[in-house]
């Protein structure tokens, strides 16, 4: 036996700090996933059931071989593969997606994202973590020295084991994710876990076959992996990065910046160069001050006031303060870095003011009254359900003024039965007693507009008869043509039960599916090259 494992504390470390990585590229796997299939409940599914198929399948293969050949060795060169492995997925990792997606997406009919994410996972995660499922039981073989005490020792294994899962799942979260990345994140922890190995196979002088092998690997990982780009086939992005809540990258193209906080779907925030209308959902939105009757409110010295629930990078606070001078606006947004951005790449006025904030959780500390609330609080591709449910809109009812709007953007347009947007406007239905609905020309979102006022399109109509911009008054008069009556159906979220992950999915599945139709033509008739030639 090698002098180092005299000392158990040395033992303990390992356990410690295998619990500790465990949790840490738990972590790291949701940030690597989240910029291609989002950070929804079903993805955080995945992950935590595919990690616990690993460790459970390690803890077996760990107890057996130990029992089989006690030879701490085996345990060590284990973790050193694990290591090494943990260390490449910075590297391989964003490839090992993209490739598997490119695979599924001609031969999956449903459920892309799912299945997608769950081979992902399996592929990358679950052979380093059924290595380091094997420690728990190795270690109880090599510390225990008769039954009298085991126990004990099986406690104090799993107590340090737990105490380093509880530091690794802090760690990446609050410190390194946000300041360093994901990728220097699960490089620090294979770090760790290398060194351990390193230490206990030079403790006795000796050498082992790999270890050269293994730092090497781990050295071209650190040289490679470190500046790993998630959309490192675009080259017209100006920031990539990450928050507590978000990936986060912003493009710059001939007329325009975008923010978007995932990799294959969808733009949150975008600002025209030109200053003027967007041609996104946000021109459509502006016809909430309009029916909240904006006009008159600013011909008797009486301004609106607006609250816009998920800011972003500030495109439609910035559009309301360009076309209605002198409104009161507040804005919420949750992640603090996407504010930092928007004053940095999107020219988001210094005076408008922004608080770093849960939509529902800024509901329930403030008691003021607006004339309009916007919500548009999506989390990658879907909405957070606890501002998906009927408590939430009878929340934001009650902030509104009598006669106040609140629109709603509905990022995805499913066309069957009992989809996302029906859930939805379903849902407002049960708050509201007056509800319209448009369609956005050429994009997938829905706006939604709900007030207590049953007047509020008349009164639309005599406002845009106020107004003095040719421009806006065009594009309004536009939306007010489309707007239809909803006609609520019986499809309802609480906070008990708002399946909004599962109906997100659905949409995506749809969306998907008529994007690849073409290229899977092409993909049946002639084969990938010609897929390949095609794009």
């Amino acid at each position: 036996m090698r002098p180092i494992l005299k000392n158990k504390l040395y033992l303990y470390l390992t356990e410690f700090f295998a619990g500790m990585s465990i949790m840490a590229v738990e972590l790291g796997a949701s940030r690597l996933l989240a910029p291609y299939f989002s950070s929804s409940q079903i993805v955080w599914t995945i992950i935590i059931g595919t990690i616990m198929i690993a460790m459970a399948l390690g803890n077996i293969y760990g107890g057996r071989t130990a029992d089989r050949d006690p030879n701490p060795d085996r345990l060590y060169r284990r973790i050193t593969v694990a290591a090494v492995w943990i260390g490449l997925i910075p590297v391989l990792g964003k490839y090992v997606i993209l490739g598997i997606s490119a695979l599924l997406i001609f031969s999956v009919n449903s459920n892309f994202l799912i299945w997608a994410a769950f081979a992902a996972c399996m592929v990358i995660f679950v052979f380093p973590l059924f290595l380091l499922g094997t420690v728990t039981p190795s270690l109880a073989k090599y510390t225990m020295e008769n039954l009298e005490d085991n126990a004990r020792i099986v406690g104090a294994l799993g107590a340090s084991n737990t105490i380093g899962s509880i530091i690794g799942t802090f760690v990446p979260t609050f410190v390194t994710i946000p300041a360093v990345g994901t990728s220097i994140t699960f490089l620090l922890f294979a770090g760790i876990l290398l060194a351990l190995s390193l230490l206990y196979f030079l403790s006795g002088g000796g050498r082992s076959r790999g270890i050269t092998a293994a730092l090497l690997l781990f050295l071209l990982s650190c040289v490679l992996g470190y500046r790993s780009h998630f959309a490192f086939w675009k080259d017209d992005l100006v920031y990539e990065g990450e928050s507590v809540y978000n990936y986060l990258q912003v493009a710059e193209t001939e007329d325009s910046v975008i923010l978007s906080t995932n990799v294959l779907f969808g733009v949150q925030s975008i600002r025209m160069k030109e200053e003027g209308l967007t041609g996104m959902y946000y021109d459509y939105a502006l016809a909430a001050p309009f029916l909240a009757g904006v006009e008159e409110r600013q011909a008797a010295g009486s301004p609106l006031d607006i609250l816009i629930l998920g800011m972003g990078t500030g495109t439609y606070g910035s559009q309301c303060a360009r076309y209605f001078p002198g409104v009161q606006l507040q804005g919420v947004e949750i992640d603090g870095k996407i504010t930092q951005l928007a004053h940095r790449y999107f020219a988001l006025p210094q005076n408008l003011p922004v608080v770093t904030y849960d939509g529902r959780a800024y509901l329930n500390a403030v008691d003021t009254q607006y004339d309009v609330i916007m919500v548009d609080a999506y989390q990658d591709i879907t909405i957070p359900f606890q501002m998906a449910s009927v408590e939430f809109f009878t929340l934001v009812r009650e902030h509104l003024r009598p006669d106040g709007v609140m629109v709603v953007n509905m990022n995805m347009r499913g066309q069957k039965e009992g989809n996302l947007n029906q859930y939805l406007a379903d849902t407002i239905s049960q708050v509201f007693s007056t509800v319209y609905t448009v369609d956005v020309a050429g994009s997938t979102n829905r706006e939604l507009f709900a007030s207590n006022n049953p007047d509020m399109l008349a009164r639309m109509e005599e406002n845009l008869a106020l107004c003095e911009n040719s421009e806006l008054l065009w594009m309004l008069t536009r939306v007010a043509g489309d707007l239809q009556p909803y006609e609520a159906g019986d499809y309802q979220m609480t906070d008990d039960r708002a399946p909004v992950e599962l109906l997100s999915m659905q949409v995506i599945d749809d969306l998907i599916r008529d994007e690849v139709a073409y290229y899977k033509r092409i993909y049946e008739s002639y084969g990938p090259q010609a897929v390949i030639d095609s794009l």
